[in-house]
């Protein structure tokens, strides 16, 4: 057999081969390192044997500094064996306190992992140090993950007898999804497959060697959830937890989970009045408050300007469609699960009198291209640039609605590029450069770019895609040397494309270190197929033009909950719904307060005919009290007025972070803030 590893060399080995075999044939340092292994892409055990022609790549455990915390970015692989494994033996602990525990489901998620359980006994945060004290002794122990494997019968026969019909559940859908055998993984030894001696679990791993490759973890809370989702049936308790290979990095993530509290989107647009969600208008749709529809009418400015200056033309599309439309373009049955049920519609007398069922639209792409198909395209005509704040909806589970990062109704700063094959690097280089600089406006100067790629093999993720490989293949060729040609840094992510088109996604890290996926990129050359849509080329032939699908800010919804993280809520002065507030210090000096905020909404070429966003405060109290309010609301510049600022024209300019700044003409205050709102934050406001 030959073994490819990632660097292109070989080896080769006559006889079944482990991952580990392969580590420890290279060097002892990386056999020490090593905790897993990518076969053909294909995340698996160190141990499990090799028996084929294969690439390789070894999983290691990271390396650290001086204070213990990993070097550069963790590897998700590598966290998802370490968290996987560490579910293990969380579950393995409730049952040794819990004897009656019954396992339904446990696996790694975003920045940890759960279990469900079945357990009549509440487990509450007063169990988990108990938890966290048995998991330890686990760990101690240094048992190694062993899997065996069963074939169907045999392993349904032994799940009817030990009578879990969540795991039974469990293996029906695996088999169901095309498993051909069913698999357990032992935390500790197996001299009978049949009748192990030591803790085990119904799983398809894979997991670390052994648990004392577990470094530093912590039980992290504890919720409800039920059985499939659905409220009527069983009720679990999901404990969750987190897992890193150092406790420099687990303090490190608590540090920041206690931060994250602190900037939480939804606490923070409450007390600041963005946003609202109401029961009775629906969950997961947002009631945006003035000054939170300030801040989206700034963003939505801001991006249509830079659309307009590349060459888009804004269109509109209404909310609903006929259901054919969608079918045609294959978001009904690749989408169908996540949609609002159909509107069925009986048309009245004189049109027709049939019934049409039509959908809540959930993408803009269909309408845009029936835009371009009202009329007839020469070549000359591409690429043809259609852009709309497009509000599209999905029927997200309850369970898994979360403020504005997560919603059943959100508009897309969408845009479709119609054009020629010769154009389409061109205009996708375009859209990559107009994604990097809005990035930067907002201040996320860490961007990692990730080209997503469609499944291989036979598999039923493989099977979603639309198109055929060939079409595939040309698409993905032309984004990878799009990207090359940049010189920009990514990585490939194989079965994370659209079901239309490779993407490129733009992962951004905010100033706490954590990250979001955001802008996208995608190539199309299969809805053009689907729709038919043509245009004239220069041989007087009819073509197929290719689409590029693309969104720098993803939604408006999730974009405003991350800068509303991101910022803490204090935006900068060009995006504030709120520049400046005027605090005369009596009642004395209202007039000078009016005269400063005629001269502020004064100034033109700032936010449009109205001047500077600022108010005046006349309410009555002490001034530090009118400060404390305009502190609280994040108000970037406050400018306090008395009677000396009157006689000389002045204001006492307090910026809601540095403090005061002293006195300054009131002329040079407008200058000054000016110039930030134009630089965008490049320069500020100085004494």
């Amino acid at each position: 057999m030959q073994i490819t590893l990632p660097d292109n060399t070989t080896k080769t080995y006559d006889q079944p081969v482990s991952a580990a075999q392969v580590a420890a044939d290279i060097g002892a340092g990386l056999a020490k390192a090593a905790i897993g292994a990518k076969v053909e892409g294909q995340l698996t055990d160190l141990n499990r044997p090799i028996d084929h022609d294969a690439s390789l790549q070894i999983i290691t455990k990271p390396r650290t500094d001086k204070k213990g915390l990993s070097k550069g970015d963790p590897d998700p692989d590598a966290l998802y064996l370490l968290r996987h494994s560490c579910a293990h033996v969380m579950a393995e602990a409730i049952q040794r306190l819990w004897p009656n525990a019954q396992l339904a489901y446990g696996p790694p998620v975003d920045n940890g992992f759960y279990y469900d359980i079945a357990l009549e006994t509440p487990i509450s945060s007063d169990d988990f140090e108990k938890i966290e004290a048995e998991m330890k002794k686990i760990i101690a122990e240094d048992r190694p993950f062993i899997r065996y494997e069963l074939s169907p019968k045999e392993g349904l026969t032994k799940l009817e007898k030990e009578a879990n019909k969540y795991k039974i559940d469990n293996a029906q859908r695996a088999l169901d999804g095309g498993a051909a055998n069913l698999s357990w993984y032992v935390t500790g030894q197996c001299d009978n497959p049949a009748n192990p001696q030591a803790w085990e679990d119904l799983c398809m791993g894979p997991h670390v060697p052994s648990t004392a490759h577990i470094g530093a973890f912590k039980v992290t809370s504890i919720a409800s959830s039920h059985w499939h989702g659905d409220v009527d049936s069983d009720r679990f308790q999901r404990v969750y937890g987190t897992a890193f290979f150092t406790e420099a990095d687990l303090d490190q993530h608590l540090e920041r989970l206690e931060e994250a509290k602190q900037r939480d989107h939804r606490a923070i647009g409450h007390k600041l009045g963005l946003f609202a969600i109401d029961e009775q208008v629906g969950p997961g749709l947002i009631l945006w408050k003035p000054r939170g529809a300030m801040v989206r009418t700034l963003l939505q400015e801001f991006l249509q300007a830079e659309l307009l200056r590349r060459g888009y033309d804004v269109v509109y599309t209404p909310h609903i469609g006929k259901i054919d439309l969608y079918k045609t373009s294959g978001h009904y049955p690749f989408y169908a699960d996540s949609q609002f049920p159909t509107i069925k519609m009986r048309e009245q007398a004189g049109g027709g009198g049939g019934e049409d069922e039509y959908l809540l639209k959930p993408m803009n792409c269909p309408h845009h291209i029936k835009i371009f198909a009202s009329e007839p395209h020469s070549y000359r005509d591409l690429p043809i640039r259609l852009a709309e704040f497009g509000t599209v909806y999905r029927f997200e589970q309850s369970g898994e609605l979360t403020g504005m990062t997560r919603v059943r109704g959100f508009t897309q700063d969408d845009a479709h590029i119609f054009c020629t094959q010769d154009q389409v690097q061109a205009e996708f280089k375009d859209t990559v450069e107009l994604v990097q600089f809005v990035f930067k406006t907002f201040g996320f100067e860490d961007v990692h770019i990730r080209l997503s790629l469609r499944a291989r093999g036979d598999d039923e993720k493989a099977a979603k895609y639309a198109g055929s490989p060939e079409v595939w293949g040309r698409a993905e060729r032309e984004l990878r040397q799009v990207l090359q040609d940049m010189g920009v840094s990514f990585t490939e992510e194989t079965g994370e494309a659209a079901f239309y088109g490779p993407k490129v996604d733009f992962v951004v890290r905010d100033v706490i270190g954590r990250q979001w996926q955001l802008g996208t990129v995608q190539l199309d050359y299969n809805l053009p197929e689907r729709f038919k849509i043509e245009y004239i080329g220069a041989d007087n032939q009819a073509h197929r033009p290719v689409m590029i699908h693309r969104a720098p800010f993803g939604s408006m919804e999730r974009f405003m909950a991350i800068l509303i993280e991101h910022y803490a809520g204090a935006f900068p002065l060009w995006l504030a719904p709120e520049q400046v507030r005027v605090l005369p210090i009596s009642e004395k000096f209202n007039a000078y307060g009016q005269k400063v905020l005629d001269a502020l909404r004064a100034v033109k070429g700032v936010t449009g005919p109205d001047g500077f966003r600022a108010t005046l405060d006349l309410s009555g109290g002490r001034v530090q009290a009118k400060i404390k309010v305009a502190q609280d609301l994040k108000t970037p510049y406050m400018l306090v007025v008395g009677g000396r600022d009157e006689q000389a024209n002045t204001v006492a300019v307090r910026d809601r972070t540095r403090g005061d700044l002293g006195a300054m003409p009131l002329d040079a205050f407008l200058q000054k803030a000016k110039l930030e709102v134009d630089s965008r934050g490049q320069q500020t406001v100085t004494a």
